[in-house]
Order: C-alpha cells, then sequence, then structure tokens
C-alpha cells in the first residue's frame, strides 16, 4: 500500500534483490550464505533486470510447479494444479471488488486472476482486492511471496479458517475461489455451532461417534464459500468427488443450498490431475446473481474424458481444451457471441497454420535431392558385385560373397524405393499445396480478418449474428463458419497422406544410409563424404519434424473446430450425451439431489479412433511402461541391497 510497488527489483548497483515488506519469510536468513549468493548470481542477469512483464511472476510459478510435481508439498494440499485454477477463473471472470481464498495454500487462484485481467487488458491491482488465509506458516509465506512477485496487492493472514471466521468479510465478497483439504475430519463442532457462515438448518453435516468431531468438513467448506458471497457474488471451487452425492447430514445442507438456486455449474475432472492424489475431484460453480430464466436450472458437465497425458501419473488440460469447456458455459450463459468468436479464431489460426506448410515442406527439398545424389554415386561406383575378402577359405569367400550381394541387393532395393517415394511426395505435394493456397486465397478474401458481431436485427429469427458480406449474401456467421470448416475437411486426409510421405522418406534415407555404411563400408569409398552425408542427414531430420509439426499444429487447431461445431451446430447450447447437459431443480430432487454430472449427462456415442487418438494412446502406454520399468529397476536393486543384508 501507500504507493509503494510491490513487484521485486534489483537494487542500482544490481546485487540484491529487494522484495516489499512482509513479502519474504523470517526463515529466509536459514539458508547458507554461498547458496544465497548462487541464486543472486543466476538471477542477476542483464536479461532478467531489463525484462519486461512478469518475469519474476512467471518464474516463481514455473518453481512451485516443479516443486509441486516432486511431491515436496505438506499433504499435496498448497498446490492447485493450473489447469483446474485457469478453468475455475475462466468460468467466474473475476474482474472487480473483493476476491476470497480462505485456503489460498500457494496463491495460485489469486495470481491466475491477475493474469486473466492482464489478458483483458485491465491492471488487478486497481481493480481487484485480494483476501487470502491459510492454517500453515509456510504456505502463508509462499501465497506471500507469490502475489509479491507478481506484483499483486492482497492481504494474505495466517489462521485456521474454521475457527478463524474473518466475519467482516462474509456476505461482502464479488469472488470465492478455492481448493479446500478435502475430506479434513478433526474439527470439533463446538468450536463452529454457532458459526454465521453455517447458513443450512443443518450446519453440521455429522459427528464421528468415537471421536466426537466432525466427521468430514467438506460441507463446512461449501457453507463458507456461500456465505462469504454478496447478493450477486459468484464461487468457484475444488471438491472431492465423493460431496456430490454424500448422503445424510450432507445430503441435507446439499438440498437447502440446491433450493437456494445459486448452484450453477458443475464439472467432473477425470483422475490424476493433482501431483500428489490420483483421485478424481469436481469442480462447482455458485451464482448468487444467475438471471431469472437460469435460476431453476444447473449445467453438468462430465469432462472426465478430456485431458491431455503429461506423464503416468500427471495429466493436465491444453489451452484449447481450457478455452472449449469454458465455452460450453459461454453458450449456457446465452453467450453465443463468444462461442463465434473462439470458432473464429480456430478457424483463424487453422488457415495460418496452414499456411506455413509449403515454405516446410520446400526445407525438404535441398537435402534430399543431395542424400540421393550421394546414394546414386556410391551406388555406381559399386558396379555389380562388391569386392570380397582376400585368403579365405572357399567355403566362407562363398558365404561372404552371398552376405555382400545380399546387401548390395538390399541398399539397391532401398534406393528404388526411395527414388518411387520421392516420385509420388512431390506428385501429392504439388497437388495438395496447389488447392490449399486456392482455399487460403478464399479464405482471406472472404473470412479474414474475422467479421464483427453486430446486434442481431430486429425480427430477424437467426442462432447467431448476421454478416451481411461481398460474395456471401445475407448469411449468419455460423453459417459462414461451417461453410469454411467444410471447405477445409477436404485437405484432411490429404495432410495425413503428406505426413505420411514425409515419415516413409525419412525412414527410407536413414534405411539407406545405414546399409551404405555398416553393410557396405561407404565410408571408406571416396564418392561417399561422411561429415556431408551427416550435415544433410541432420538437416533432414530437422526438416521432418518441422514439416510434421506443421501438419500436426494445422490438423490439431481444424480438430477443435470441429469438436465445437459437432457438438452444438447451431451456436447455441444444447444437451451432448456424455458431455453436458442443464438439468432444473426437478431433475435434481428426482436424482435424490446428487450433482454428480454423470448421473444426468449420461454416455455418449462411442467415436471411431482416428491416427491422432491411436498415437495419443500410444505415447500414455509408453509412458506409462517407461515408468514401470524405472520402477521395477529401483525395485530390483532394493531387493538385491536386501538379500545382500540377509547373507551377511
Amino acid at each position: 500500500g501507500c504507493g509503494e510497488s510491490r513487484t521485486p527489483r534489483f537494487n542500482r548497483e544490481g546485487r540484491e534483490i529487494i522484495f516489499p515488506l512482509d513479502s519474504t519469510p523470517r526463515e529466509y536468513t536459514k539458508f547458507e550464505p554461498d547458496l544465497l549468493y548462487k541464486l543472486v548470481r543466476i538471477f542477476d542477469r542483464e536479461e532478467l533486470r531489463t525484462a519486461t512483464g512478469d518475469v519474476f511472476g512467471r518464474i516463481y510459478e514455473y518453481f512451485l510447479n516443479k516443486f509441486a510435481m516432486t511431491g515436496a508439498q505438506e499433504g499435496g494440499e498448497f498446490f492447485t494444479p493450473p489447469s483446474l485454477v485457469r478453468l475455475i477463473v475462466n468460468i467466474i471472470e473475476p474482474d472487480r471488488g473483493n476476491v476470497l481464498d480462505p485456503a489460498i495454500g500457494s496463491g495460485g487462484m489469486a495470481v491466475q486472476t491477475g493474469h486473466f485481467l492482464e489478458d483483458r487488458g485491465d491492471n488487478a491491482a486497481a481493480k481487484i482486492t485480494f483476501h487470502g488465509q491459510e492454517k500453515s506458516d509456510t504456505n502463508t509465506n509462499l501465497a506471500k511471496m507469490n502475489l509479491a512477485v507478481h506484483g499483486l496487492e492482497g492481504k494474505i493472514r495466517q489462521g485456521n479458517t474454521f475457527y478463524d471466521r474473518w466475519e467482516e468479510l462474509i456476505g461482502k465478497c464479488n469472488y470465492v475461489m478455492s481448493n479446500p483439504p478435502f475430506n479434513v475430519d478433526g474439527v470439533s463442532p463446538d468450536k463452529v455451532k454457532s458459526d454465521p457462515r453455517l447458513f443450512t438448518e443443518k450446519k453440521i453435516p455429522g459427528i464421528a461417534a468415537k471421536t466426537k468431531a466432525v466427521s468430514n468438513a467438506n460441507y463446512l467448506w461449501i457453507q463458507y464459500f456461500y456465505s462469504y458471497l454478496n447478493a450477486t457474488g459468484r464461487a468457484g471451487f475444488v471438491m472431492a468427488s465423493s460431496a456430490s452425492d454424500a448422503g445424510h447430514g450432507e445430503k441435507e445442507i446439499r438440498q437447502e443450498l440446491i433450493n437456494t438456486q445459486a448452484v450453477d455449474i458443475i464439472i467432473s475432472i477425470g483422475t490424476n490431475f493433482f501431483y500428489t492424489r490420483s483421485l478424481p475431484c469436481t469442480l462447482w460453480f455458485l451464482d448468487k446473481g444467475k438471471p431469472a430464466e437460469r435460476k431453476d436450472k444447473i449445467l453438468m458437465i462430465d469432462a472426465r474424458n478430456i485431458y491431455r497425458v503429461v506423464t503416468r501419473k500427471i495429466r493436465d488440460f491444453t489451452d484449447e481444451q481450457l478455452q472449449n469447456i469454458t465455452a460450453i458455459s459461454w453458450l449456457y450463459r446465452g453467450q453465443s457471441e463468444r462461442f463465434l468468436k473462439l470458432v473464429g479464431e480456430y478457424l483463424n489460426q487453422t488457415h495460418q497454420e496452414a499456411g506455413n506448410i509449403e515454405g516446410v515442406l520446400n526445407q525438404l527439398d535441398q537435402p534430399l535431392a543431395k542424400l540421393t545424389e550421394f546414394f546414386y554415386n556410391f551406388n555406381d561406383s559399386l558396379g555389380d558385385s562388391l569386392p570380397l575378402l582376400k585368403n579365405l577359405p572357399e567355403v566362407e569367400e562363398l558365404v561372404a560373397e552371398d552376405i555382400a550381394n545380399q546387401n548390395l541387393g538390399a541398399f539397391r532395393g532401398t534406393l528404388n524405393e526411395l527414388t518411387a517415394e520421392v516420385e509420388e511426395f512431390t506428385t501429392v505435394k504439388k497437388k495438395v499445396i496447389s488447392d490449399l493456397q486456392l482455399h487460403l486465397a478464399w479464405f482471406r478474401e472472404n473470412l479474414t480478418p474475422l467479421p464483427p458481431f453486430p446486434t442481431r436485427e430486429e425480427g430477424k429469427d437467426n442462432n447467431s449474428p448476421l454478416l451481411i458480406g461481398e460474395g456471401l449474401g445475407e448469411r449468419s456467421i455460423n453459417e459462414i463458419q461451417k461453410e469454411c470448416a467444410a471447405k477445409f475437411a477436404v485437405f484432411i486426409p490429404q495432410l495425413k497422406t503428406l505426413q505420411k510421405h514425409i515419415n516413409e522418406l525419412h525412414k527410407l534415407v536413414n534405411r539407406a544410409v545405414e546399409i551404405a555404411e555398416k553393410k557396405l563400408e561407404a565410408r571408406k569409398q571416396e564418392v561417399w563424404d561422411n561429415k556431408e552425408v551427416k550435415k544433410h542427414q541432420n538437416a533432414l531430420d530437422t526438416a521432418k519434424d518441422t514439416g510434421i509439426f506443421a501438419i500436426k499444429s494445422t490438423l490439431y487447431m481444424k480438430a477443435q473446430v470441429t469438436w465445437l461445431q459437432s457438438r452444438f451446430p447451431d451456436a447455441v447450447f444444447m444437451d451432448v450425451p456424455g458431455l453436458c447437459k442443464v438439468v432444473t431443480l426437478d431433475n435434481i430432487a428426482h436424482e435424490d439431489y446428487s450433482l454428480t454430472p454423470g448421473r444426468y449427462v449420461g454416455v455418449g456415442i462411442a467415436a471411431g479412433e482416428d491416427e491422432e487418438d491411436i498415437e495419443e494412446r500410444l505415447k500414455e502406454i509408453h509412458l506409462e511402461l517407461a515408468s514401470l520399468n524405472e520402477e521395477a529397476v529401483e525395485l530390483g536393486a532394493s531387493i538385491l541391497v536386501n538379500f545382500e543384508e540377509l547373507l551377511g
């Protein structure tokens, strides 16, 4: 406060990093001076001193993430995976007023809110006041530091939220976001029974007969989140999946909460999103300011089958998966324009990526031509047979001759395959690029830049805003986007064919080099310049990777368009089996007040796996196998040590 910057900086001599007061833990002096000296040396660089933007914040986030992934945390509680934080922020859209996280951990919710506002061109410090409470002293310091290095203002205090109520914030918060510890079972009912935050008639979900403590605190947290909100506030929080269906006292509290009509969206998340826990979870969203037409409705999203595999034990969301899930909430709220804008951005990205393909594929030409020239020159130098080893017995000479001719035949066969493949690739590439250029010209003329989103004309019955453009007539943006997507769809099999050709060319070149060098002793021949061959082989590797990446990037962005348009063809919300459904409070009462999305959305029609799906599954299997192999090696070593100890 008082105008003092919260952002860390170097002093004039660049010899130390200066943090604002109350942002560094007192215990930092426990570090060895040598360690601190090395740390300062790392950060005392011209690039960092002159860097703009939230550099220190991003560095701090990076190391926090690495720290959490190693499992070096207290019960796995301080760190919420960035994917879940971003999804919560995307859906509740905190853009003003008081924001509270009563189980703040390392401060990820506050930091992501800052990023959200920054992306919109807003100044978080000017629009938001952050409040956070954390039981652990270590985590409180982590959160203070996290906000400080991101230049964010906030009041972070240490306290046990079950007993430290922060009463001045009750009913005053515009937004509440949190990832509370799940299934806490040691809360004293005597200390909380008169808590004004427990707004339901039941208040305490249940008391354990043995310990006389609250049997499970999940529904204490849920009542806190609701009670901190003002009359139009929104909340988003992570909750144990079991809470959605919990019975007895928890069900009574859930029923009262549902009857307030504030429950807005429930999202099921699959396993392995947390770094130290493999269990699934659920994201709950409350909105006290829901408009009248949605008061008795709740959006259920089952996102358990949406994820990216990071390692065998860790999954997350890609940026696009996050946007796609968020887009469902937009349609539920009647914001078709935002949905169409996202589809338009995906189409633009698809065509931008497609426009790069010709240039990167042309990079294959030179190394291919050079290597093919080496292969033919080497082949010509061999003649019809290979020189035999001298002074061999007759039988061994015959065997050597047979093997040599087999190797020669293998090389020449590979060379013939390569020649045919180059010809086929060149023909296919020329046709695809020619057609693609015509399509890109059409796209640029009609749809780039993205058309504006005008207000729907009076009396027009359209599902999306109108676009009146040259040669397009009066048609909705949705119709034009779908036409554009359909026009591009014809290139998908062609690009996949190109991808196969690139991989085959690469494979044949590597096989030819291997046979020549290992079987035919090419390195001893004058026509074979090993250094040049290696140089062009490396160039081909790079060109192949770049080409495949350009094609995959194009196909990936087009897949996002297809994902959205195939599920919401009219750019308005509709129930999608296995994914999402809007349910009424009567539906929920009929299901015994369950808030488990899977009970409502049903099972989707299984789509056939394409090559990308199979490739992703193979990657997942490979990661799992590699991890199991590492564990097997560690286990084997441990068994050996134990066995040796037993033997004395």
